[in-house]
């Protein structure tokens, strides 16, 4: 069973914006000449790495709600410029929307059982018919999403 991460995603206001963003700082280093690689980093490293990279995924909270997710590749050890050690997280570039999950705010990751994880979409029929993002963040705020 694997295990998963959750965090937020600070700044973003939607699925939409996440994936252009990701496209964005691929194509920049594309165009600097180096591989591509999603990555976020972020100050804590987990503990247990093993079952995170057994098929585990970084659950995004976006606007006080889980809404999409993204395989894990990697976790790296890396030392800031100040000196301090830190996680290089590294992600599949494919963001995989998720079922609605309220989630409160909180400060950096928490792991997040397979048993407690929303659904993929397009695992329960989702697909090209969604509804757009600000109408479904309008049906959350009423509690009927």
């Amino acid at each position: 069973m694997a295990l998963h991460l959750i965090k937020l995603c600070v700044g973003v206001e939607s699925i939409e914006q996440l994936t252009d963003w990701i496209a964005q700082d691929i194509a920049r280093q594309r165009g600097m000449g180096l591989d591509p690689e999603d990555t976020h980093t972020t100050r804590m490293m987990p503990k247990r790495i093993p079952e995170l990279l057994d098929g585990g995924s970084l659950y995004w909270v976006i606007k006080g709600q889980v809404q999409a997710r993204q395989r894990l590749l990697d976790l790296q050890a890396v030392t800031g410029e100040d000196g301090i050690q830190r996680c290089r997280i590294v992600f599949d570039p494919e963001v995989v929307p998720t079922e609605w999950q309220p989630k409160r705010p909180f400060q950096g990751w928490r792991y997040l059982l397979e048993k407690d994880a929303p659904r993929d979409l397009a695992s329960i029929g989702g697909g090209g018919d969604e509804l757009p993002s600000a109408l479904k963040a309008e049906l959350a705020e009423l509690g009927l999403l």
